[in-house]
């Protein structure tokens, strides 16, 4: 009987070892996934970006170039950029897990698919460029090109109104008294 109260003593042992050296395997790549940081940049350059391991922006640059783009277009950089850098999360995740507690862990593996899941692969798209016709400028314009009338809003293919159109209502004489014929409004 002794002999079964020693196995079962060693076997706990064992276990208990076993599940301190996962935690601590835990720790290191918490630890290192908490300290990474990713930065990208625009394809022109004209915005640069940090994020941390969990997505957020922690750092955001607008290069002076920037200055010469619609701000539809500059924000509309930015959101391309940030969804880059997202994209990249997963595999820095991957690569700290198999560094730390191996690729082969059920809990891993559930991590790297949530990482997947929330920061996907942006999808390939080229700027487009905005509608002609539907921007509104105001102010002088800084460079040598020359001034362009302001449009107005609505349908860029209206044509403006010539002339007035014809009143349903003919001219009231000047011997009319009102509306009602002479008569009170409230018999």
């Amino acid at each position: 009987m002794p002999e079964d109260i020693g196995a079962s003593e060693r076997m706990l042992g064992q276990w208990q070892q076993s599940i301190e050296q996962k935690a601590e395997r835990y720790q290191q790549m918490a630890a290192r996934v908490q300290g990474m940081t990713i930065s990208e940049s625009s394809r022109d350059g004209s915005v640069k970006l940090t994020i941390g391991s969990n997505g957020i922006l922690t750092n955001l640059e607008i290069a002076e170039s920037a200055r010469d783009k619609r701000m539809a277009e500059v924000s509309a950089e930015v959101m391309r950029t940030l969804q880059r850098a997202q994209a990249r999360i997963p595999e820095l995740l991957q690569q700290a897990m198999a560094e730390t507690i191996g690729t082969q862990d059920e809990t891993a593996n559930v991590l790297f698919n949530e990482a997947k899941r929330n920061f996907p692969t942006p999808p390939h798209e080229e700027p487009t460029p905005p509608p002609a016709g539907r921007e509104m400028r105001f102010g002088i314009e800084d460079d040598d090109s020359p001034a362009r009338p302001a449009q107005r809003p609505g349908p860029p293919s209206a044509p403006p109104p010539s002339t007035p159109p014809p009143s349903r209502r003919p001219p009231r004489r000047s011997d009319e008294d009102d509306d009602f014929g002479g008569q009170s409004f409230l018999s």
